[in-house]
């Protein structure tokens, strides 16, 4: 009899959270009552009663499925195919709902919170049989395709849990080279790697919603991810020991850093060498916090190995939009041949589980995950949030566990829509995916090869 293994697989314990308040219907179902009561009457008479015959209904939706039926149409149900509005034009209207089109603003659009809502509430990767029915391209991460393959199709099983497709990350500087007595059994460096079971963490939150109850929900669910969740040292001083949760510390609070349990890692907030040092001195692995646009060579250089690198929340950077910005940091340290000692995160610009794998394609190791969480707590924006500061947010009171399951289902969905990109493109773990350009398509790269000799095209 063979002793029992201590393997467990991952996986994250998602079910379904309902929404605490309501979230508008896509369409507005305007019924004619009177012209709908003399339908019918009309039917009773043509059908001489047969009262299954003139109680069914035009929507296999169950739009009209109701206790009154159509006289009070369940909006909630519809899906805008229009049926009854082509069988009954006279009687049936069915419009965009403009609350619904309230929602988000220019980014993070009416079909991102949409979605976000239903991974939010079910864990579920969110599926549509009628398929895409968005441009071909556009512009940031819709001008980017991912490259799948038939011929791989064996191994897209990894959702389903019949073949193991790694999601794990490593975060942290890694050896150059190996000599003999790395190999001798000896206990871990504290500045050794740190491995993540999913390629992504939480930021901080908008400064204007921040709170100690909504930190420590974010810590829980990155605990129960065995991820790790960003906090301003001003809120992580006051919180329980964690083993998910990061200090994120200025230069001006580094002399003050003093936590009462060692953190998993520390976050330098802005470039400063001599507070580079003095957190270092510390034993703590210490990523550091740039602005797209500030060189990693002379930050890399200097020892830090893990370098976090933060656009605004639409992904807006001085050097263009957060894909080309990431991928020219990812170029830039292939070129100086210091790339495998250096671990990129990046922020700002994610709104769809899909982005997540397109920056790791273009250089990143992970992500840092910012208004995505707030949105799946039923946060409602106001205005346009572009940035930390300036970001304003309607955030409904709710339980903290309820926060934090609806935290773990976006994550468990986000993490499925990973795998079955893995699994399309037939490699066995995400460390495989980072930079590897050649899983990727850009449509300004196609049409420039396509049509560059065509005279009147501009590229």
């Amino acid at each position: 009899m063979t002793a029992p293994s201590g393997y467990v697989r991952y996986r994250i314990p998602t079910r379904p959270v309902p929404d605490r308040v309501g979230h508008p219907s896509r369409f507005l179902v305007k019924v004619s009552r009177t012209g709908l009561i003399k339908l019918l009457l009309r039917e009773w008479i043509h059908y001489r009663g047969r009262l299954p015959v003139v109680l069914s209904r035009p929507c296999v939706y169950g739009v009209f499925s109701g206790p009154v039926g159509g006289l009070s149409p369940r909006q909630r149900l519809c899906v805008g195919c229009l049926r009854c509005t082509v069988q009954y034009p006279e009687m049936v209207q069915v419009l965009p709902n403009p609350l619904r089109l309230e929602l988000g603003d220019s980014f993070f659009t009416p079909d991102a919170v949409d979605t976000l809502m239903y991974e939010a509430a079910t864990g579920r990767v969110p599926v549509r049989g009628a398929g895409f029915r968005g441009a071909f391209s556009g512009p940031g991460w819709d001008g980017m395709w991912t490259d799948m393959s038939e011929i791989v199709r064996p191994t897209r099983d990894g959702i389903h849990g019949r073949e193991f497709i790694s999601t794990a990350v490593d975060l942290g500087p890694k050896p150059r080279f190996l000599l003999p007595e790395d190999f001798v059994a000896s206990s871990p460096s504290p500045e050794g790697p740190l491995s993540l079971p999913v390629p992504f963490v939480f930021d901080m939150l908008p400064k204007g919603i921040e709170s100690l109850e909504l930190y420590r929900s974010l810590a829980a669910a990155a605990e129960r991810l065995g991820s790790l969740a960003l906090v301003p040292w001003a809120w992580a001083r006051n919180m329980p020991a964690s083993p998910a949760v990061v200090p994120v510390v200025s230069p001006a609070e580094v002399k003050e850093f003093e936590p009462q349990t060692r953190p998993p890692m520390v976050e330098l907030d802005g470039w400063e060498a001599a507070a580079f040092e003095r957190l270092r001195g510390k034993g703590i692995p210490v990523a550091v916090r740039l602005l797209y646009g500030q060189p990693p060579l002379p930050v890399s250089e200097s020892g830090a190995g893990i370098l976090h690198y933060v656009a605004d929340y639409h992904g807006r950077t001085p050097d263009g939009f957060v894909l080309e910005a990431l991928r020219s940091v990812h170029d830039e340290l292939v070129r100086s041949g210091v790339r495998e000692q250096v671990t990129i995160l990046s922020s700002g610009g994610m709104a769809a589980a899909e982005h997540v794998p397109k920056a790791i394609i273009v250089g990143a190791d992970a992500v840092a995950l910012d208004v995505p969480l707030i949105l799946a707590m039923q946060g409602r924006l106001i205005g346009e949030c572009r940035s930390r500061e300036s970001a304003r947010i309607d955030l409904p009171a709710a339980p903290p566990d309820w926060r934090e399951q609806r935290v773990l289902n976006l994550a468990g969905s986000w993490r499925d829509q990973l795998l079955e990109v893995l699994g399309a493109m037939g490699l066995r773990e995400v460390r495989r995916l980072r930079g590897e350009i050649g899983r990727a398509m850009f449509a300004e790269e196609l049409e420039r090869e396509a049509f560059a000799g065509i005279a009147g095209f501009v590229g």
